[in-house]
């Protein structure tokens, strides 16, 4: 009989080499409770998308001092999480970032955690929370991060490259039209002395054109000119990179090594910030869609 006489025992047993659970799990008159999961294998031939959206992130931005309507240090810091990700979960063919929210898309063909619904997503989510917190230092500096952050996440099946695409495109639209509201919005609040309040019934019932023309004629701003990471947001695709290193060899007859300029070549997540609603961008990278990629 197993005893647990030390912390970590039963841990150990489980997982050594030969013993029942590296063959299958242990028989016991309780093995029936794994009759109460559900199945939640994914449809085959599917486009897999995880969305994770910060949860209460309002909140969390104002305690943390964001700058408004945009802060780099959280957009970055929410890029470097989702190539974390990426680089961790290399099944995800593009992913696609605004705000405080990031969607993964995975290979129709993949065969990660036997594509079972709940493991894509509490894996996307744990990486990239975890991630968001182990980060934090490198971009907010002296700006300590009062509690820690959550995010919740979602699965949703796509059939068709062109769905795809859609739904790509529907969170690029949404990023355009959440980001000019917010760059009028705040300019009211920040350079014109309104409240919010009062900056919320200026906006009510404008059209984009309204809004572009309050920019431009009371804050001299063209809207068109504003980063490409705020009004476009951030795709990350896999790339391959030639980078130039040095190393040290020993050439033939000479006793001492010398340094030399090696160029290898790596496949990398890269971040763009571009327009992918129209053809150019899947034209550029078809190997995104390819069925065999």
């Amino acid at each position: 009989m197993l005893r647990c006489c030390r912390p970590g025992a039963a841990i150990a047993a489980r997982c050594a080499p030969g013993s029942p659970r590296g063959l299958a799990m242990a028989k016991s008159k309780f093995e029936y409770v794994r009759d109460f999961e559900a199945d939640d294998t994914v449809l085959p031939n599917c486009w897999i998308v995880v969305r994770l959206d910060g949860r209460n992130f309002h909140r969390f931005s104002e305690l943390h001092e964001f700058k408004k309507p945009n802060d780099d240090r959280a957009l970055h810091l929410m890029t470097k999480c989702a190539q974390t990700v990426m680089q961790e979960l290399e099944d995800i063919a593009i992913a696609y970032g605004q705000s405080d929210e990031y969607s993964f898309v995975f290979k129709k063909k993949s065969r990660w955690f036997k594509r079972r619904a709940s493991k894509f997503m509490t894996h996307v989510v744990s990486q990239f929370s975890s991630s968001y917190v182990f980060y934090w230092k490198d971009y907010f500096k002296d700006q300590q991060l009062l509690y820690p952050p959550g995010f919740d996440g979602r699965i949703v099946l796509y059939p068709s490259n062109q769905n795809l695409k859609d739904y790509l495109s529907w969170r690029q639209a949404d990023c355009h039209i959440n980001n000019l509201y917010n760059t009028v919005f705040w300019m009211l609040v920040q350079r014109s002395g309104l409240t919010p309040v009062q900056a919320q019934e200026r906006l009510r019932g404008t059209l984009a054109g309204d809004k572009n023309e309050i920019l431009f004629s009371e804050f001299n701003i063209n809207y068109n000119n504003e980063p490409l990471m705020y009004r476009k947001g951030t795709v990350l695709i896999w790339q391959k990179i030639s980078e130039v290193i040095t190393k040290k060899i020993k050439l033939p007859k000479e006793e001492e090594e010398k340094e030399v300029e090696v160029t290898r070549t790596k496949t990398k997540v890269v971040p763009l910030h571009c327009d992918i609603i129209g053809d150019q961008f899947w034209e550029e990278y078809p190997e995104i869609l390819a069925e065999d990629s």
